[in-house]
């Protein structure tokens, strides 16, 4: 059990060393918080559910003022969410938004782990949450955190109390919470666990409250403020020259693709936490009053406090080097304590203290980005000691196998640097996220590894440790292989180091439409991560349809190329939908992946190997029409989907929509939340409404209530109230009430068939009012809930039609879900129906 505490400490702090930038040296301010830090023994957790939930400013108030360890939990990964930035939902969005979370907590000084629970999307009731999570997994995951964390508070963002009120998974996180705090402490509590934790209990559990949760500022003024302490996180501090809040607005920044970029804030701000359970501190703005956060804490604590604290009391800004004596002093006493937990902590700290005053600079790096099983790799290591300290290297191992036994003394200043050739072990597993490596639930990940539940990332392939010795006292110190190299318009980059298969295979499509039985030639891209393959790829498909070849071969010089073939699919005469796949063969091995990678500047850049397979749908549809003009807004897919059924596509850029401009389309598609993100459309609304008038069809699809620019009076022609009404069950029962309507008639007939397979949910942001111009074409309700019938609404107005719609088009369209499909060519048909009675008329 201690092997296994001390991989998950180790494992959380060297994930923190791989940055999208190049690291930070740590300057005598920095050094000095870190002692700081180094004298407090409490821990605290902060509980909630999603990525960008977390109170950024309790988090940095606790890490950087308290000084005390604190975590976030998470228990999803937001993989349920929207982006704002770029193409990746679902499980990539994920990754996305765990590595958004990893910066947040560099910024703030936090630490971040999860549970197994995924984020499947908007839920009104912690009943069913807990029911597609599967309340007892979910359960362990929280009590397995707080056991191996071992914080002596947890606040909790959401209020257990209030079911039904708010996201289901806000209330769930609270309510597992709760639960978790007692049984953290019971054996009879996931017994099982026990083998690689140990008991633990921790002594309060607050509530993270404010006027908010009690409806207004009234009535959060009147309320009973017994059991609530308050803190003033918005202190300044002088010696990082930054305040609190600043911080936290930094770390609430890092949220890019949910938005949350945003100005920092200053000057005193008031956050209250209410007790929940253990005993109410009798000042009230301190969260472990009570609670022994000195070194006395640990038995052999107490002499290592005398000198570190000594350091705190005494430190040298001008040359924190003089302290190393006194700080290899305290770690030789560390390392004869009893206590595990807080030795192997206090050890990373003060080894990294020890780094920092000497200004210690190691390193290991290669020169590509990734690398495969059995593949010969050159790795650097550099070491430079710049202090007047005698500082002994005595060897260097990768992965604890020693690779270098010469002893070197680190002369001041003179950098050290050998370049090893080492071989990839044949056995070393590929790079991945942990919990996408097998196929869980809607809602829970599968991963049975124990050591990796609650970690927020897959732990590095390759750990660098130097052997140094200080004053005569032997210090590892230990650092991620990276990939090292610059740009010319960039500078030093450091990115993780990744091990992948020889080759991966993909489709450019991830739903591919046949709307009739004509075949389609598909494209499959086979990328080189290797010099020199050779092989073939095979095409899985069902026995309904047929391929021209099965097999097709690849030779690809260069790692990074890539090479295409292409198979052609023929669908089979009657609707069905299947899933398509390729198959490297390749040296005697068969791989069915492909490599998706995630790359923004603000977080490391991701590789995530994949299953390789696509989605094909036969489909019997429809459609009038060719040209169709897309005004994008937050961001989606469904002008790729659109092109799947044959239509043409054209993305409008709002400035330059003028009079007459939009003419030429058959219809005329709003992204999703357009007028909620696209500023420019409130100076063009007028042309879009005399396009409807002049005979054209506009759809719009779902904005957020009350958020679009002030400059609107209303979004329609018509009064139109957007409301926060959804239908989060995607198989909730749908019912055609406007069945003579030709939206759900031409050209292809719709019934209650075509919302089978929905995913995620139905729709949300229903309108919950509109005018008598409107017409109303489905109803659909969540159990328990009254009925609703604003997720679909078309008026005429002048001599065309203008749609809204809340149903999730977004997601169906990309899941290729057929109904949607049909469905949606009906809404850019709509009115077409006369045009060709007209026609026949003339004719």
């Amino acid at each position: 059990m201690r092997h296994f505490v001390a991989i998950f400490i180790c494992s959380f702090l060297l994930s923190n060393l791989v940055t999208a930038q190049t690291p930070k040296n740590q300057n005598p301010s920095d050094i000095y918080h870190a002692v700081k830090k180094l004298n407090f023994l409490g821990t605290a957790l902060y509980v909630a559910a999603h990525p960008d939930d977390e109170n950024t400013r309790l988090i940095a108030y606790l890490a950087n003022n308290v000084h005390a360890r604190t975590g976030y939990l998470s228990l999803t990964r937001g993989d349920g969410g929207q982006n704002l930035i770029g193409p990746e939902l679902r499980e990539l969005l994920g990754v996305l938004r765990t590595q958004e979370l990893l910066a947040a907590r560099r910024v703030d000084g936090g630490e971040q782990f999860f549970t197994r629970a995924n984020d499947f999307g908007y839920s009104k009731h912690p009943k069913e949450t807990l029911r597609i999570w599967d309340k007892n997994t979910i359960l362990g995951d929280v009590v397995t955190t707080i056991r191996k964390f071992k914080p002596d508070v947890i606040i909790n963002r959401f209020d257990h109390r209030s079911p039904g009120t708010t996201h289901g998974h806000h209330t769930s996180s609270a309510m597992l919470s709760v639960e978790a705090f007692d049984m953290a402490n019971d054996p009879n509590a996931f017994p099982e666990r026990l083998a690689s934790t140990e008991l633990w209990q921790p002594q309060r559990l607050f509530f993270n409250t404010s006027w908010w949760f009690y409806g207004s500022q009234e009535k959060f003024e009147k309320a009973d403020k017994s059991k609530l302490l308050n803190v003033d996180v918005g202190i300044f501090y002088p010696t990082l020259g930054k305040s609190n809040n600043e911080i936290a607005s930094l770390a609430s920044s890092q949220h890019l693709c949910q938005g949350f970029g945003r100005l920092s804030t200053r000057g005193s701000q008031t956050e209250y936490v209410e007790l929940l359970k253990g005993d109410l501190p009798k000042g009230k703005n301190d969260l472990f009053e009570g609670i022994n956060t000195t070194w006395s804490r640990i038995e052999g604590g107490e002499q290592i406090g005398t000198i570190l604290n000594k350091v705190e009391e005494n430190f040298n800004f001008k040359n924190p080097a003089v302290h190393l004596s006194d700080l290899v002093k305290a770690y030789n006493l560390l390392q004869e304590v009893s206590d595990e937990h807080w030795k192997n902590l206090k050890s990373i700290e003060l080894r990294t203290i020890i780094s920092a005053i000497t200004g210690l600079h190691i390193q290991a790096f290669v020169t590509t980005a990734n690398s495969n099983p059995g593949e010969v790799i050159s790795v650097t290591m550099e070491a430079l000691n710049r202090s007047e300290n005698k500082i002994v290297l005595e060897s260097i191992s990768i992965n604890e196998q020693q690779i270098s036994d010469a002893t070197s003394n680190l002369v001041e200043n003179e950098l050290y640097k050998k370049t090893i050739d080492f071989t990839i072990p044949l056995n070393m597993n590929f790079t991945s996220p942990y919990w996408l490596l097998e196929k869980g639930t809607l809602g829970t990940y599968k991963v049975d590894d124990e050591e990796l539940i609650g970690l927020p990332e897959t732990p590095r392939a390759f750990n660098a440790t130097f052997n140094l010795v200080f004053e005569g006292t032997k210090i590892p110190m230990t650092t991620s292989i990276i990939y090292k190299y610059a740009k010319p318009d960039k500078g030093e980059i450091y990115q993780p180091f990744e091990i992948v298969p020889e080759a991966t295979a993909s489709f450019s499509d991830k739903v591919i439409i046949f709307s009739d039985d004509t075949p389609k030639e598909i494209p499959v891209t086979i990328k080189a991560h290797k010099d020199n393959i050779a092989g073939v790829v095979q095409f899985c498909f069902d026995n309904k349809w047929s391929v021209d070849k099965e097999v097709k071969e690849f030779n690809i010089a260069e790692k990074g190329d890539e090479q295409t073939v292409f198979f052609t699919l023929s669908p089979p005469q009657s609707e069905d939908e299947s899933y398509i796949s390729p198959i490297i063969k390749l040296n005697g091995a068969n791989i069915t992946k492909e490599l998706a990678t995630i790359a923004y500047d603000h977080v490391p850049t991701q590789t995530i190997l994949l299953p390789s397979q696509a989605k094909v749908v036969r489909l019997n549809i429809e459609k009038v029409g060719e040209h169709i003009g897309y005004i994008m807004g937050a961001g989606d897919a469904v002008p790729t989907s659109l092109e799947q059924i044959g239509y043409k596509v054209h993305q409008i850029d709002p400035a330059d929509i003028t009079e007459a401009t939009l003419d030429k389309y058959d219809a005329v598609v709003l992204g999703i939340r357009a007028y909620n993100v696209v500023k420019e459309l409130s100076f063009k609304q007028k042309y879009i409404l005399d396009y409807v008038k002049d005979g054209g069809n506009v759809i719009v699809q779902y904005n957020t209530a009350g958020r679009w620019n002030s400059q609107f009076e209303n979004i329609a022609p018509y009064e139109l109230q957007v409301s926060r009404d959804r239908v989060t069950d995607e198989n909730s029962e749908v019912i055609i009430i406007a069945k003579d309507h030709s939206l759900v008639n031409y050209p292809n007939k719709i019934s209650e068939d075509d919302f089978s397979g929905w995913v995620q949910e139905r729709g949300l942001y229903f309108p919950n009012k509109w005018s008598k111009e409107f017409t109303p074409i489905l109803e659909m309700k969540d159990e328990g809930e009254s009925i609703k019938k604003g997720s679909l609404l078309i008026a005429p107005y002048g001599e065309g039609n203008y749609i809204y719609t809340g149903l999730s088009f977004f997601r169906e369209l990309p899941a290729g879900v057929p109904g949607a499909y049909k469905l949606f060519s009906n809404m850019l048909s709509v009115g077409k129906d006369k045009l060709e009675n007209e026609d026949q008329i003339k004719g």
